[in-house]
Parts: structure tokens; C-alpha cells; sequence
């Protein structure tokens, strides 16, 4: 979620403040009174509905609560699998901390706990995972980043426990969100203070040994960038193979970066779009020929229909835009994540929603599959979810609510 200028919003939002003191902007936070009642049951999708949760083919497997978390709101989610034992594990960003859910048993998940905030509370939270070690930033202010060694979930017994970190990095202090190439073991650190050595771009962090992280310089020549995806690049462009290709989401364009040589980080192109709103965040399709990218305000802007963006980086150094894709509502885009031929998009009040990309070359999507969280509304609000992770060999989703905390869906039989 982007922090968004308070006059590029209707009226009909109701605002809170951001304790965030480094914020440059304040975001409006929808305070709906109206989220959905709590229930960890299991339902199957059957006639468009999983108990009170309008879907078409994904079944309800579980949930934990915002009160079971002892917080108050949600944000980003990522997963983690534990090679020693199979059990998969939801990473849940929450307003006052991050939650660990064993979500291995879909009868009986067990929050094991929380690592709390590093400073203070804060709306904003990301979170990723390298070599079983989860890092953790924060738009709180002085927050840096928090590594915590996830083996260590393997072994409790009576949750849920308060976990303190087991190690820090103060290389920066505020951070919007953290990408990590697993295949060179380097994170991202990208949305810090605009006035920092990169200009809130991307501070380029060594974490190949996790709890030992080692500055390793940065890259800022085209601004803040508010979330980006990280490559070994081994796409249709040749001349690029090998390299390490950064791709941010700096607000008003998409910016394509060589940062193989951290040392000389170099500008390869950037490429903008029609009806520009706020460019928010994208995601390579798995050949790495289509980035495919939501702009978080346009719904708002612009009255349009929920538009995911798709461009062809056929040639890194010309990116064009390919198409766009309007989905069935109104409501805000957020995350979304490639996995196969699937797109799989955080669609705040729409809930989650799958797309079909196997023909994006024809300019051919179609949305397969949804479950909705958030049912009073479908409209631009940001409400709902913030999050999903796809990426469990279990084929278990979880996503992230803002309003109502952790769900756990899985495609039905």
C-alpha cells in the first residue's frame, strides 16, 4: 500500500493518522466497522459460496484472527517451508509486529507467536525469507531491518511466545519493502527516506551469511522506488543473460537497472503508461519476456474497472506496453505474484483474484478463480487484502487481511 496524498482521494474514505514521522505523504486508512465476523472453520466453495465468503473454485482451509494475533491490522504476508520437516509456515506483517503461523495441519493451525516491532507500530511491514532466516523492515521510524532464524519454529511448545530478533541491521532506519534474489544472496532494501544516500531507492544489502549482513552500496539515479523485483536475468534478451536486472516500481514509471556490479549499478531503461496513477508494484512472468504491474491509484483516479498493466521486456533496453486487463470490479489493486501460467492478485475488497496468462502473447487473460475476504463491499477502498502468497508445493495460498487477519485458501478439487 502506497502512501497516498490525502487530496487523491474520495470522500467517502475516513482517515487516520500514520505514526510513520518519516512518512512524506499520509495514507488513508479505511476504518470499516464492517469486516467480516471471525471464523477459523473449514468451507468448501460450493454454489459461489465458502461459508460467508463469496469465491468461484477455491475452498476456505483455515484462518487466525487479528485478536488471536493480539493486533490490530494487518499488511504483507510471505511463507516459508522447513526442508528438515515439511511444514509449511505463514509470515504475517501486523501493525505492532510479525506473526508465525504453522499452518502445516489445516485442522489444527497454531500461531506460535510474535516477533514484535523494532520502534513502533506502523501500518506498513514487509517481509521476506532467505536460507530459513525471515527479514523483516518497516515503514516505523528507526526500525531497520530484523532477521529472525526460523528454525527456531520447529521447536515450540508452548505458543504463543514473544520471539526477539537474532540479529539487526541499522544500515537505514524507515523501508517501504525488501526484495531478496535468493540466487545471489543479496537484498533490496527499497522505500527508504527520500533523503538518504539513494534517494529512497534501493540499499543493496549481502546476506549470504543471514545474521551477519553486510552493507553493499546502493542504487538511487532514478529516485524512490517503492517496491521492486530482483533477477537473475536469463530471459529473450541475450544481452542480458546472467546479469542481475533490477526492476523497480518508482511511482510515476517502471526503471530497469544492471546491478550485477554493486559497485556501478547502471541505468538500463524505464518505460511509463497511459492514465498514470501510482506505479506500485510488478511481477516477471516465469519466462521473463512480460512484466506484468498494478498502479495502486487508478481505480481511484480514473473510475476504472481493477487494470493490471502488461508490458513486453522482450528487449530490456526498449520496453513497450503490451496490454492491459480490466477485471470484473472497481476495487484497488496491490500485490500480485506469477506463479506458472497464473497470475495471482491482491485485489483489496475483490479479495484474491487468479488470472489466466497463459495466452498473454495473444493479449489473452481471463480470470479464473477468486475468494473474496472482505464481503460488504467491492469498491476502490483500502480494505481487504493486502497479500497472497502462492508459492507452497501444497498448493495452500495464504493471503493477508487487512481488516480481518490470516486466511488460508486452496483451489477446490
Amino acid at each position: 500500500m502506497r502512501k497516498i496524498p490525502i487530496l487523491l482521494v474520495t470522500s467517502f474514505l475516513i482517515f487516520a493518522c500514520s505514526n510513520d514521522d518519516n512518512a512524506s505523504d499520509s495514507e488513508p486508512q479505511l476504518m470499516d466497522q464492517s469486516a467480516n465476523t471471525d471464523t477459523g472453520e473449514p468451507f468448501p466453495c460450493e454454489n459461489g459460496m465458502a461459508g460467508i465468503y463469496p469465491c468461484n473454485g477455491l475452498d476456505l482451509v483455515g484462518r487466525v484472527n487479528l485478536a488471536d494475533m493480539d493486533a490490530g491490522r494487518g499488511n504483507d504476508i510471505w511463507g516459508w517451508t522447513d526442508s528438515a520437516s515439511g511444514k509449511e509456515y505463514a509470515i504475517m506483517g501486523l501493525d505492532n509486529g510479525t506473526a508465525f503461523i504453522d499452518i502445516s495441519d489445516p485442522n489444527n493451525m497454531r500461531y506460535l507467536g510474535k516477533l514484535p516491532t523494532a520502534t513502533v507500530s506502523s501500518g506498513w511491514r514487509d517481509i521476506k525469507v532467505y536460507q530459513d532466516h525471515a527479514f523483516v523492515v518497516s515503514e516505523a521510524s528507526g526500525h531497520g531491518m530484523q532477521i529472525f532464524d526460523l528454525t527456531r519454529l520447529r521447536t515450540i511448545s508452548n505458543p504463543p511466545q514473544t520471539f526477539d530478533a537474532d540479529a539487526s541491521y541499522d544500515g537505514f532506519g524507515n523501508a517501504h519493502n525488501i526484495v531478496i534474489n535468493e540466487d545471489t544472496g543479496f537484498a533490496y532494501v527499497v522505500g527508504t527516506d527520500r533523503g538518504d544516500a539513494f534517494n529512497g531507492g534501493a540499499h543493496f544489502i549481502n546476506i549470504q551469511d543471514p545474521k551477519n549482513p553486510v552493507a553493499a552500496g546502493g542504487y538511487g539515479d532514478n529516485g524512490y522506488s517503492h517496491d521492486a523485483q530482483v533477477v537473475t536475468y536469463n530471459g529473450p534478451d541475450a544481452d542480458y543473460t546472467g546479469r542481475e536486472i533490477y526492476i523497480g516500481s518508482n511511482e510515476n514509471v517502471v526503471i530497469i537497472a544492471d546491478v550485477t556490479d554493486k559497485e556501478n549499478p547502471t541505468n538500463i531503461s524505464s518505460v511509463s503508461y497511459p492514465n498514470r496513477a501510482y506505479t506500485h508494484q510488478g511481477w516477471f512472468s516465469e519466462d521473463q519476456q512480460y512484466f506484468i504491474l498494478g498502479d495502486e491509484v487508478d481505480e481511484i483516479d480514473f473510475g476504472f474497472n481493477t487494470r493490471t498493466l502488461l508490458f513486453d521486456f522482450t528487449d530490456l533496453d526498449n520496453p513497450v506496453l503490451h496490454d492491459s486487463y480490466a477485471g470484473p470490479t472497481t476495487a484497488i489493486d496491490h500485490n500480485g505474484y506469477v506463479k506458472g501460467n497464473e497470475y495471482f492478485l491482491s485485489n483489496y475488497t475483490a479479495g484474491v483474484r487468479i488470472l489466466d496468462i497463459s495466452g498473454i502473447a495473444d493479449k489473452s487473460i481471463s480470470e479464473t478463480h477468486f475468494f473474496d475476504t472482505f464481503t460488504s463491499s467491492n469498491g476502490p477502498q483500502f480494505s481487504g487484502v493486502w497479500s497472497v502468497y502462492p508459492y507452497f508445493e501444497s498448493g495452500n495460498i495464504i493471503v493477508s487481511d487487512i481488516n480481518s487477519g490470516l486466511f488460508v485458501i486452496k483451489k477446490s478439487n
